[in-house]
C-alpha cells in the first residue's frame, strides 16, 4: 500500500512544536525578581537619601583618618630610622676611641718623662726618640679628631661640669674663682657627647668669673 508522504510530515501541531516545549521545569523571565533582590530593593527605596549620605561621610572620614594615621607612623619611621642612621654614624667608633686613649694617656705619660727643660741635654739619638714621640702623639690625635674624637684640655677655662670633673680646689686669691688650674687628665668628646671628662683642679677664693678687677690709683 503506497504511504502518503505528505501525511507523515503534515501532522498536526508537528511544524509548530518548540525543543523546549517538552520541559517541566519553567524558565525564569528578566522581569522576574528574586526574593532577596526584591527585599533589598524594598530596603533601598525606603532608606533615606540623608541616611545614606550621612554614612557614606562617616565612612569617608574614618577612612581619612585611618589614612592620615597610616602617613604619620610612616613619617614617624622615616625620622626615626634617620636618627639612627645619624646616631650610628657619629658614635659608632664610641667603644674603639675610649680604648684608644689608653694609648694617647700611655704616650703622653712617656713624654711628660722628658720635660722640655732636659731635652737638650739629651743626645741625638734620645731626641729623635722623643721627637718621633710626640709625632705619634700628633698623628693620633689628628686621626681621631678626623672621627669626630676632640681633646679637651681646659687649662686657664671656667670649669663646666658638663665637660670637667674637680678633683681638688686650690685656694688661689689672684685667679678668678672657678678657674681650672691644673689638667690631671686631659678629656675627650665625640660628637656632641663626653666621651670622658677632663679631670681637673678648681680655683678657689678669687674673684667671681666674669667680674672686672678692681681699679687701682687715682681716676
Amino acid at each position: 500500500m503506497a504511504v502518503n508522504s505528505f501525511s507523515l510530515f503534515n501532522q498536526p501541531g508537528d511544524m509548530n512544536q518548540k525543543p523546549n516545549e517538552d520541559r517541566d521545569d519553567p524558565v525564569a523571565t528578566p522581569d522576574q525578581e528574586t526574593p532577596a533582590s526584591q527585599e533589598t530593593g524594598a530596603a533601598g527605596a525606603q532608606r533615606d537619601p540623608g541616611e545614606v549620605i550621612a554614612a557614606l561621610a562617616a565612612e569617608n572620614a574614618e577612612l581619612k583618618d585611618r589614612s592620615l594615621r597610616a602617613l604619620a607612623d610612616v613619617e614617624n619611621m622615616r625620622r626615626r630610622t634617620q636618627k639612627e642612621v645619624a646616631d650610628a654614624r657619629a658614635y659608632g667608633a664610641t667603644n674603639f676611641a675610649r680604648d684608644m686613649l689608653t694609648v694617647v694617656d700611655n704616650i703622653s705619660r712617656a713624654l711628660e718623662a722628658v720635660p722640655e727643660a732636659d731635652r737638650a741635654a739629651l743626645d741625638e739619638r734620645t731626641r729623635g726618640l722623643v721627637e718621633g714621640i710626640e709625632l705619634t702623639q700628633r698623628d693620633m690625635l689628628k686621626t681621631l679628631e678626623r672621627h669626630g674624637v676632640k681633646m679637651i684640655s681646659p687649662l686657664g677655662e671656667r670649669f663646666d661640669p658638663n665637660l670637667h670633673q674637680a678633683m681638688f680646689e686650690a685656694p688661689d686669691p689672684s685667679v678668678p674663682n672657678g678657674t681650672v688650674v691644673q689638667v690631671l687628665q686631659v678629656g675627650f668628646t665625640i660628637a656632641d657627647r663626653v666621651l670622658r671628662p677632663a679631670l681637673v683642679g678648681v680655683s678657689k677664693g678669687g674673684p667671681k668669673a666674669g667680674a672686672e678687677a678692681p681699679q687701682t690709683g687715682n681716676a
